[in-house]
Formats: C-alpha cells, structure tokens, sequence
C-alpha cells in the first residue's frame, strides 16, 4: 500500500519557508547551540560545528539542499559543517567552505572531506588535505556520512586512510530502492524493486530479502576480513514500527548469511514522488577501516522466549474455552470496524488521521486470524498473532498493541486470573514506552481499566473507569505523539484517538 505522508503541523509550506536557505541558517544553530553561522566572501554562510574544533579527526562538510535536509544532518554530531544551496547557481566552492572551517576552529586538523550530491560519482583532489567528493543522490549522502563517522580512529585521523574509503565506496557500493504500490499484485500487496517490475509479498520479510539480494549480488565474493557497511532509509516516512521491522530484517539476513556489518539508517523525503518505500546502500569495507557492530538485542527476547515455551496452559492456572475467547475477540473486533469512521475524524483533529485505519486494518486482520485457529490455546495463539500483527498492524497503536499481547501470551499462562494477565502484560508494556497516566494517550483508557480489575472490581466498573479515563483526554495537554504540535485549543474537547479506540474494543470484549 501506498501512503501520501502530509505535515499535520497547522502551516503551510510557503508559511514555513523550508526552501528558503537563509531559513536553516538561523534554524541549526538553535537545534544545535555549538555551530556557529560563518558569512563567506561571496555572502554565504557556512555552518560550523565549534563542538568539534579540537577533535583530532578528518573533518566533514556536507553541502545539503534547501528544503529536502536527510534527518542525518541534524541527528550527526561528527559533522564538522553543514552548508545549504538552493540551487546551482550558489554553489559554494570547497576552498571557501574549508576557509570558513579554519577561520572557525583555528585549530589544526587531519584533513577536510566535503560532501555533495550530484550525477555522477566522483572524487577531487583540491589540495593534499582537502577531498571533494561527489555520490549520486541523498542515500549515498547519508551512508557516506555515516561509514566517515563510524570509521576506526586510525581512519578518521589520516586524510589518507580516509581517501582509500572513499575510494571504495566510489568503486564498489550499490543501492537499491523498493516503492510501495497501491494496486495488488496476484492478490497480494505489491512492491517495486530495483528490477521495475511490481512484485506481490505476504510479509515484510520476503520484500525485504528480495532488495537485499539484489543489492549484495555485487559482493559475493568478499573474504573474511571484510564489513559490510549497510545503510538503510525509509523513504516518505514509515512508522516507526516498520522501520524496526525493517532493521531487524536486515540484521537478520545478514547474520543467517554469515556477513559482518555494521547498520545505519536516516530519513529521506522525496518531494517528486510521494509514494513511501526504503532503500539500501552496501559498501564492502576492510575490516581495517570499519569494525563489525555487535550483534543486535530484542528488548523483548525474554518475554518472547518465555512465550513460546508456553505452549500450552499449565493446569494449575486458568482454562480457556475456543467459543467464548472467539465470541469477545469478534464482538470486541466488530465493534472497532464499526466505530472507525469516528475514530478517523478525531485523528484527523488532533493526529496523522491514520488511526482509525490503522485499528480497523488491526482489527480486520485479527479476524481473519483467528478464524481457522483454536482459541482454547489462548497464550500460544496469542503470540502467534503477534507475528503476524507486527507486518500488518503499523503505527504508533500497532507497536504498543504487539508489545502489550507480547506479553499477556506469557503472563496469560503463568497467572491465575485474567486481571493479574493484564496487570503483568501493563507492567511489562510500561517498560518500553514514556507515555503514562495523563499524557493524553491510549494509556489514559488502558491504565483504569486494568487497575480496577487488578484490585478486584468488577468489568463494570472497570469499563466505567477506563470511560473517564478517555473523557479525561479532551482537557489533557499532549506531551507524545503528533498532537505535541498542536495549539492546546486545537485539542481540546476531542478525546485522544487511540484511548477512544481501545474504550470500543474493551466494551465490544466485554458485552459478551
């Protein structure tokens, strides 16, 4: 599927003035105290990062385009300076910009790299300590950005070291590009590969591994002593949680081939072509210059662990029966599907607009999950449709709803009572998330609702909590989530999308 990402902050575009270059040189050095704006002699401005001017490293200059920044420029601290051109004719030459480095810093340096995007790769040799480099487009921008950061410290010091990975990546590196598309393919969800043919995919996985076969094709016969330097960008934005899924993925593929890597990934926005997707460089790289990362943690490897042990339902616990967990699962999912339309006009007030789908799409998909399965195995069910929530479930709502069924599928076999399920699954769910009673979130429904029933109240009265609780929203300032962009008065008297969409599939649960 295909998703047009619009701002949701109340300004337009002409209002903001992001193509504006002069607009980001008063903007970075209020997001970054340490850089300092250096006028130049031809009436530009360089920004220099005075943070960095006693390091003993080859220094960075990124030349970006106004209005279409890479999140790596602002999220980077090892770039020494940022520079903005609006267009060719303002061209800053290297020499000016290492002028503005030095007058800066006045400290002496192994070397100045400047970095730009063009057609064509190449690379210049202004003088013996300045390199002009050239890589075709803002993927390439971000992956050199990062492998020039996360170089070792024997690279970063030497102009030389650093001009024989530069060289590398010039020579060898490879990118790829999915785009989500809208119509199918054979009946399945569709994507376009490097190859420009629409390919059909059930899981993530599967369009993933495709892009990265393509992309390594190249590399096969690299030896031992090599890392792969692998940069990833979601393009036009993905969830967060689909960027996590495409990260472990990754890392996953990687690691079952028995490739070291090392990862990094940005934002990019592509303003000719709305259409969301990812893309991936790889650079082959000698261990010499980029070590291997370590190997990536699940923070929810325990729990899930522990959940796929239990299998079954200990008998000292509770017992569950496949016609009434099926009869709250579908009440509880119909009653979501039914109320989406409301759920949508609050989002669109005070969000992405997108909650509503998200739930129904959630909803739908459990549905059709449960269908053909048995319920009285309730604990492993549950962790299967985890599985299979995490690829078709995105946002904000989705992440917090897989963490959370996580969970109660262990705590569901290990506890007495449903309540004391609910109450570990919260705790645990409280762990990965900075949102808590009073934050206008979905916690604001789920929080009442299950301390009630953890201190003994009935569902009544628990429903009856959870519905203040949502209530309660309407006057709550926001302090996560898009909302945080709004004027108070935007949201006020609008309960909080997801809070009011978790209140409907617990009365649906529980109408039973």
């Amino acid at each position: 599927m295909a998703v047009v990402v619009e701002q949701t902050i109340p300004f337009a575009n002409e209002q903001l003035d992001a193509e504006n270059s002069t607009r980001w040189n008063t903007l970075y050095p209020l997001i970054r105290p340490s850089i300092n704006a250096v006028e130049t002699t031809t009436g530009q401005t360089v920004l220099v990062d005075q943070s960095l001017a006693n390091d003993k490293y080859v220094r960075v200059a990124v030349v970006g385009r106004a209005g279409n920044f890479s999140s790596k420029l602002l999220s980077d601290t090892h770039i020494t300076a940022i520079v903005t051109e609006a267009g060719s004719n303002q061209t800053l030459s290297s020499k000016e910009i290492e002028k503005a480095i030095n007058e800066a810093s006045h400290q002496q340096h192994a070397g100045i790299v400047v970095l730009r995007s063009g057609k064509q790769r190449s690379m210049n040799k202004i003088e013996e300590d300045l390199l002009e480099v050239v890589v075709k487009g803002d993927l390439e921008v971000d992956h050199l950005i990062h492998l020039l950061g996360a170089a070792t410290d024997s690279t970063r010091s030497s102009i030389e070291s650093t001009r024989e990975v530069l060289e590398v990546f010039l020579e060898t590196s490879t990118i790829a590009t999915s785009t989500f598309q809208t119509g199918k393919e054979n009946g399945q969800a569709a994507i376009l590969h490097a190859e420009g043919k629409p390919s059909g995919y059930d899981e993530a996985r599967e369009a993933i591994e495709k892009a990265l076969e393509h992309v390594l094709r190249p590399h096969v016969d690299q030896n031992e002593g090599t890392t792969y330097s692998l940069h990833y960008s979601d393009v036009n934005g993905l969830s967060r949680l689909e960027n996590y899924i495409l990260g472990l993925e990754i890392a996953t593929y990687l690691r079952n081939a028995g490739l070291s890597y090392r990862l990094s990934t940005s934002t990019l926005l592509q303003h000719a072509d709305l259409a969301r997707g990812f893309s991936i460089s790889v650079c082959p790289v000698s261990k010499q210059y980029l070590e291997a990362q370590a190997e990536p943690t699940n923070p929810l490897a325990d729990e899930a662990t522990e959940g796929s042990k239990l299998t079954k339902v200990d008998s000292r616990y509770m017992k569950f029966t496949d016609q009434a967990v099926r009869s709250r699962i579908e009440n509880g999912c119909d009653a979501v599907i039914k109320e989406e339309a409301t759920i949508t006009r609050y989002d669109e007030i005070v969000g992405d607009g997108d909650c509503g789908y998200t739930l129904r799409d959630g909803a739908k998909q459990v549905l059709k999950f449960i269908a053909n399965r048995n319920l009285s195995e309730l604990p492993q069910t549950l962790s299967e449709l985890v599985h299979d929530l995490e690829v078709n479930m995105g946002g904000t709502s989705g992440a917090l709803y897989c963490i959370f069924l996580t969970s109660l599928s262990s705590s569901l076999a290990a506890t007495d009572s449903v309540a004391a399920a609910l109450a570990v699954a919260l705790e645990q769910l409280l762990n990965y998330t900075r949102a808590r009673l009073g934050d206008r979130t979905m916690l604001d429904c789920l929080i009442p609702f299950v301390e009630v029933l953890k201190s003994g109240g009935d569902v009544s009265k628990a429903l009856e909590e959870a519905e203040k609780g949502v209530e309660s929203t309407k006057d709550l300032e926001a302090k996560l989530g898009r909302s945080t962009y709004l004027d108070e008065s935007a949201t006020r008297g609008v309960p909080d999308p997801g809070a009011y969409g978790l209140l409907v599939l617990l009365k649906g649960m529980c109408s039973s």
